[in-house]
């Protein structure tokens, strides 16, 4: 059963990888079928040197594996949830990066503060509010994906498809693998160039509006003139 998907779900967490974005077991790919309504996601604490598409797990869209011999990842609900309240996407990709965890961390959106963040993201990266204690002892990674739902009630989260969870980690998104997977590079290279320019400049502001719109429009925008069309 989707055995392409598991092949592309292999690869992409193996991606991570590859990208330094991942060390020991930190993280996890995913990607649903959307004719199907399923996911395929990795497995939960396989080292990567060992995983193979064979190993990846499909579970539904309540997070019930569906078909594998290995459990699926411990942060299978949290993709779950994401599945279900953002309906534009297709994959999702969590990793323990250094820098964008250590914003997490810290609690702290990431500002907009020049146009090499705003060719991707519109605005902040935003860090959710921190779970409760009760949030935290009954259904934890429901309770994240629902946190990082709130933080786009009034946001399109394709505009701005990465996100800090409060003390925790980074998410990205996409419309496919490899876009989700880029969305968690990019994430990695602005939260260190964020820490950087802050440490240069504490009291830098955050970038003029016309400019960030200029960016992000003219890649993602509905007149985007950015890249070769119809390639």
């Amino acid at each position: 059963m989707l055995e392409s998907l598991k092949e592309q779900v292999c690869a992409a967490n193996l991606e991570l990888v590859r990208r330094g974005l991942v060390l020991s077991t930190w993280g996890n790919a995913s990607a649903i079928d959307r004719e199907r309504n399923l996911v395929v996601i990795k497995p939960s604490g396989v080292p990567y040197e060992s995983m193979r598409p064979e190993h990846m797990v499909v579970v539904d869209l309540e997070g019930k594996p569906v078909e594998g011999e290995l459990r699926p990842s411990s942060d299978t609900l949290t993709h779950v949830i994401l599945y279900n309240a953002f309906s534009g996407i297709r994959a999702v990709v969590h990793t323990h990066s250094h820098y964008a965890t250590c914003w997490a961390q810290a609690r702290r959106p990431i500002a907009c503060f020049g146009t090499t963040h705003a060719d991707y993201f519109h605005g902040a990266v935003l860090v959710t509010d921190e779970l409760t204690p009760t949030e935290i002892e009954n259904d934890y990674e429901r309770n994240t994906g629902l946190a990082i739902t709130r933080c786009f009630a009034r946001r399109d989260p394709m505009s701005c498809p990465v996100v800090l969870v409060a003390s925790h980690a980074p998410f990205a998104w996409g419309a496919t693998l490899d876009e989700a997977v880029e969305n968690a590079v990019v994430l990695e290279e602005i939260a260190k160039m964020a820490l950087h320019t802050l440490s240069i400049g504490p009291l830098t502001p955050a970038i003029d509006q016309p400019l960030l719109d200029k960016h992000f429009l003219r890649k993602h925008g509905a007149m985007a003139y950015y890249g070769q069309q119809n390639r």
